[in-house]
């Protein structure tokens, strides 16, 4: 019995497995043959197609400047603080009760321009009493009908009061601008308070430090050009005007003072500043954008592109490194004092991909920055 059941099954299945089935079959072997051997045939198909040469790492693309001689001002740059020609913080000489305030906040005044009044009754009371004292011993000095220690007595009185009345007076000691005042009317003030501040603005001053090796490139009369933060864009100009008789045992420098030009009143006492000075004559240097420099604590280098042979006869560009020296910067720009030639054709970006040797590929559809002197773009 089990003999004829194991006949029976081929039979049933033979009956499901139809020549429709077999054809769909044959054909998705076919598909499935076709899509294997392509994923694994095709890359061994590339490489016995491509052209010879064509394999390794990518070229890389880097761009290129040409090293150009440029007239060199050399300068030297510092920084430094502003300070009023003039100023102080005005204090009463004595104490007293504040009756009068003869300034607004932030105005210009004149030298004698009384700030702050004191109460002075007391003061101008004896002040007359004193002067009336003196007119009489004037006129009686002249008949000999006092003596002349008298007449200096009276004499002497008639000033002190008088100079007792004008301490209770705070005046301008010069012509400058009063900041806000630190006492109202009604307010008693002790001797030694502050009362309002009086700077002296045009001109101003600016300290700064040279080192004591460039000492002698400077001069008194030098112009500089001072820029600050507070006013970006702008330049002040102005003239060394003394030098310190010292170096700083600590730092070697030596303190400059420059005399600036402040019409308009912008720079204001205590603001940092940054101070340029002109040195020396214009020299021709051969310059490059700062981008093309690659800087090394053994040395600086670039790279320098020249046009060589590939195995199959070609032209192809290749880079070569070279140590340079360097000198000042200005701007994007940097001196090279040694190592280049003019019309050198020098990469000034894409040095982190490049060894010595290397073949690139020239794209310069986008120029880096080298200017001379660049001003901020608003975006």
């Amino acid at each position: 019995m089990n003999d004829a059941v194991g006949q029976r099954l081929p039979l049933e299945a033979a009956r499901f497995v139809t020549p429709r089935m077999i054809k769909m079959l044959v054909i998705v072997g076919i598909v499935l043959l076709l899509v294997f051997g392509y994923i694994f045939l095709a890359p061994i198909a590339k490489y016995l197609l491509a052209p010879k040469g064509s394999f390794g790492p990518p070229v890389p693309t880097v761009s290129t400047v040409h090293a150009e001689q440029a007239l060199w001002q050399s300068q030297l740059r510092s920084v430094g603080t502003l300070h009023a020609v003039e100023g102080a913080d005005l204090a009463s000489e004595i104490a007293g009760l504040v009756t009068r305030i003869g300034f607004h906040a932030g105005e210009d005044v004149r030298a004698g321009t009384l700030l702050v009044q004191l109460r002075d009754d007391s003061e101008k009371a004896s002040a007359e009493e004193a002067l009336q004292t003196y007119r009489r011993y004037a006129a009686l000095i002249k008949t000999n009908a006092i003596s002349q220690s008298n007449y200096d007595s009276a004499s002497a009185n008639m000033k002190g009061t008088r100079a007792a009345v004008e301490k209770k007076a705070i005046r301008a000691p010069y012509d400058g601008r009063v900041g806000i005042r630190q006492v109202d009317v009604g307010q008693y003030v002790n001797a030694g308070q502050v009362v309002v501040t009086l700077q002296k603005l045009d001109p101003i001053d600016v300290d700064f430090q040279v080192p004591q090796q460039q000492l002698s490139l400077l001069r008194t009369g030098d112009k500089v050009v001072l820029t600050t933060d507070a006013f970006a864009g702008r330049n002040f100009h102005g003239v060394i005007t003394a030098f310190d008789p010292k170096v700083d045992p600590t730092t070697r420098n030596v303190r400059v003072r420059a005399s600036i030009e402040n019409r308009e009143k912008l720079l204001l006492p205590g603001m940092f500043a940054t101070v340029v000075t002109n040195v020396g004559s214009v020299r021709p240097y051969i310059t490059l954008p700062q981008t093309a420099i690659v800087f090394n604590p053994y040395g600086d280098t670039v790279f320098v592109v020249t046009k060589s042979k590939a195995d199959d006869g070609t032209d192809q560009l290749v880079v070569q490194q070279r140590f340079v020296t360097t000198g000042e910067a200005r701007g994007d720009q940097i001196m090279i004092t040694s190592g280049l030639s003019a019309k050198d054709l020098v990469v000034s970006s894409g040095q982190l991909k490049l060894k010595n040797g290397s073949v690139v590929v020239v794209n310069n559809n986008v120029r880096l920055p080298n200017d001379p002197a660049p001003t901020p773009v608003q975006q």
